[in-house]
C-alpha cells in the first residue's frame, strides 16, 4: 500500500484520491484554501468519455443525477439568425448516458462526499511550498511549516501548479487565449413565457457580432448560459460592479437576432469575467515520485468541453498504473501514466484551441467569417460523426493495469 500525498481538492484531486484508493493505496488530499468550495464557480459539462471514466470509479450512478442531459448542440450566426449546423455532444453510452451539464459545485460535492465515504482524508489550509525528496520517500512542505510524508506526491493543483514547477522549473507558463469567460443561470419563471427559442437540453451556440455565447434550458425551466467576449485592453470587465457588468454584456449581445439580451438582463448573478488559458505542452508530467494530473498537466480551452472529463480520465489512468505496485516501482509507473495520457491530452488541448479560434472575431474578421462559417459548418456536418470518436469513445480498461492497453 502506497501513502499518496495529493495536492489540491478540486475535481482532479478528488478523482485522483478516489482512483488511488480503488487501486489499494492510502491517499490524503491537501487543499490550499481554508474550507470546502461548495457553491463556488459556474457550470460545466461532463461528456460521455468522462462518464465512462466515472463508471470505472463506481461513480456514474451518482453523477447521472446531477444537472441535466445536454446531448445536442446547434450553431447559429447572431447577425442574421442563420442556422449553421446541428451536432450530437458525443452521442451516448450503451446504457443511454449522455453528456450532462451541471454546476461545478454539484460535481465537486459528489466527489468530496464519495471520498469521505471511502475514508479518504481532506486537510484544508495547506498550501504547498516545497517538496523534499529522498531515495525512498517524498515530503510535502506547506506554508505553515507543517509537512506530509508519503511515497509519492500527486499535483492536482491546477493551472498555476506548484508541483509542475517542482518537477521541471523550465515548464512554460499557461498560454493566453484572448477570450473572457462568464456565465449565469436564470431561474424558472424569470423570463417571459414563450421567449426561449430552443428545446430543453439543446445548447444553442451563437457566433454573435461582438461575443460568442451559448444558452440552454433545463427540464425545470431554468436557463443556463455562458459567454466568451473578446478580451479588450481598453477595459477590464472583471473590475466592473454587478450592475455595470450586466450593462456591458447586454450591450455586447443586444445587436444579435437572439434572446440573449433578455437572458442577460434577467440574470441576477453574473460570474465575474475571467481570462482563459491552456497549455500546448509541458516538458514533463512526472519526475521520480512527483506527478501532475488535470489542468496542472494539460489545461484545455473551455471550448473543448473536456476539462472535467480529462481530469477524471487522468485519475483513472494514474490509479490503474499504480495498482498493486510497491514503492520501488513508482517512477516507472508514473512514466507509463504519462506515456499513456500525453498524446491524447495534447490533442484535446489543440482541438479546444481550434474550437476557440472562430470565436475570436474583430469587426472585419467577423464580416468575413459570417460569409465563410456556413460553408465550413456544412462541411463539418457532412462528415461522419465517427470523426469525433477519438474524443468521446475513449475507454480506459482498469483490468489492463500495467499493460499499456487503453
Amino acid at each position: 500500500m502506497l501513502n499518496c500525498v495529493v495536492i489540491g481538492a478540486g475535481i482532479a484531486g478528488l478523482s485522483s484520491g478516489i482512483a488511488l484508493h480503488k487501486a489499494g493505496h492510502r491517499p490524503i488530499i491537501y487543499e490550499a484554501h481554508g474550507a470546502p468550495s461548495d457553491g463556488i464557480g459556474g457550470f460545466l459539462t461532463v461528456a460521455v468519455n468522462g462518464f465512462d471514466a466515472l463508471e470505472t470509479l463506481g461513480l456514474k450512478g451518482p453523477a447521472r443525477h446531477l444537472g441535466f442531459s445536454t446531448p445536442l448542440m446547434s450553431m447559429y450566426l447572431g447577425s442574421n439568425g442563420r442556422h449553421l449546423a446541428d451536432f450530437d455532444y458525443g452521442g451516448s453510452l450503451p446504457d443511454g448516458t449522455t453528456a450532462r451539464t451541471m454546476t461545478r459545485s454539484e460535481l465537486y460535492a459528489m466527489l468530496r462526499d464519495e471520498a469521505g465515504q471511502r475514508g479518504i482524508g481532506i486537510v484544508y489550509d495547506k498550501r504547498l511550498t516545497a517538496v523534499e525528496e529522498s531515495h525512498d520517500a517524498v515530503t510535502a512542505v506547506f506554508h505553515d511549516g507543517t509537512t506530509a510524508r508519503g511515497d509519492l506526491v500527486v499535483g492536482a493543483d491546477g493551472l498555476n501548479s506548484r508541483v509542475r514547477t517542482l518537477i521541471d522549473p523550465t515548464s512554460p507558463p499557461p498560454r493566453n487565449i484572448p477570450l473572457l469567460n462568464t456565465c449565469g443561470i436564470v431561474p424558472a419563471g424569470a423570463l417571459p413565457p414563450g421567449l426561449m427559442d430552443v428545446e430543453t437540453g439543446r445548447m444553442k451556440m451563437v457566433f454573435g457580432k461582438r461575443c460568442f455565447y451559448c444558452y440552454m434550458q433545463d427540464p425545470d425551466g431554468s436557463t443556463w448560459w455562458f459567454a466568451n467576449p473578446l478580451e479588450h485592453s481598453s477595459e477590464d470587465p472583471a473590475t466592473l460592479d454587478p450592475g455595470a457588468r450586466k450593462a456591458w454584456l447586454t450591450k455586447l449581445v443586444a445587436g444579435d437576432r437572439t434572446v440573449m439580451a433578455d437572458i442577460v438582463t434577467a440574470t441576477e448573478d453574473i460570474i465575474r469575467p475571467y481570462t482563459t488559458s491552456d497549455f500546448p505542452s509541458i516538458p514533463r508530467w512526472q519526475r521520480g515520485r512527483l506527478v501532475v494530473v488535470g489542468d496542472a498537466a494539460h489545461a484545455a480551452s473551455p471550448s473543448s468541453g473536456q476539462g472535467a472529463s480529462m481530469a477524471i480520465e487522468d485519475a483513472v489512468t494514474l490509479g490503474r498504473s499504480l495498482q498493486g505496485l510497491e514503492p520501488d516501482s513508482i517512477p516507472e509507473a508514473l512514466a507509463r501514466y504519462e506515456n499513456e495520457r500525453r498524446t491524447r491530452a495534447e490533442s484535446v488541448v489543440e482541438w479546444g484551441r481550434r474550437n476557440a479560434a472562430p470565436k475570436i472575431r474583430g469587426q472585419f474578421k467577423r464580416i468575413f467569417a459570417d460569409l465563410v462559417l456556413p460553408v465550413v459548418f456544412r462541411g463539418i456536418a457532412r462528415k461522419s460523426e465517427d470523426n469525433f470518436d477519438w474524443v468521446y469513445r475513449h475507454h480506459i480498461e482498469w483490468d489492463a493495469a500495467n499493460s499499456g492497453v487503453s
